[in-house]
């Protein structure tokens, strides 16, 4: 349960969010039906819509986790983590154009070079952490999180097996099929990462309002 009156969305706001996160969705698989029918040449590639909005939605997703952070001072040590693993993904997403404009191997480095300071500082409070995680644990924020993490970085990779598609289709396999599996899972798993980050700063907002009415 939540610690505090704070912690807790109206019912009203609760559903109204919820419709209109809905509709998020809704508008990003018009998005993915569009690129299929009308964007061949460069469908579900690194040039095409779903893979475009898959790092606008990490740059959103990010940019709250920052914004989050620097806000809060009752989960910074979570905040940061999220802002570092957020941020590496986003970074991952770029690995082809950096591979190919700056050097390969390049996407690598700089995840290393956000990734290792970021949870240095995190281990050092790593006692404090694990309240941070209980507490975000039982928050709405905290479930969106970690189904769109699951969505992502488990899911999708599975689904995306190139030994399954090839079962369903045998000699009808098509890449782009399987390219389309695990790309568009992958979009709802940010999706729901962006949302997650949403939701965690509102909540943010309702601490501060709090503790500023006490």
């Amino acid at each position: 349960m939540p610690d505090s009156p704070s912690e807790r969305i109206a019912l009203r706001a609760l559903c109204l969010r919820g419709f209109a996160y809905m509709l998020f969705i809704a508008a990003l698989m018009q998005g993915v039906l569009f690129e299929a029918m009308h964007m061949p040449a460069v469908r579900f590639s690194e040039a095409g819509f779903t893979e475009l909005t898959q790092s606008a939605l990490l740059i959103g997703a990010t940019t709250l986790a920052l914004i989050t952070h620097r806000l809060d001072d009752r989960l910074p040590h979570l905040t940061l983590l999220l802002v570092g693993l957020l941020g590496a993904s986003l970074i991952r997403e770029q690995d082809a154009w950096l591979d190919a404009n700056v050097f390969d191997g390049a996407w690598q480095l700089l995840v290393t070079l956000l990734v290792v300071p970021i949870l240095y500082a995190v281990l050092r409070g790593r006692r404090t952490l694990a309240a941070e995680l209980e507490r975000y644990a039982m928050s709405f924020s905290g479930g969106l999180f970690a189904a769109g993490f699951l969505g992502t970085y488990v899911f999708s990779r599975l689904y995306g097996r190139g030994e399954l598609w090839t079962s369903l289709l045998g000699e009808h396999d098509l890449r782009i099929v399987k390219d389309a599996a695990e790309e568009v899972t992958e979009l709802f798993g940010y999706a729901l990462l962006l949302i997650a980050m949403l939701e965690l700063l509102l909540m943010v907002r309702r601490w501060a309002r709090s503790r500023d009415t006490a």
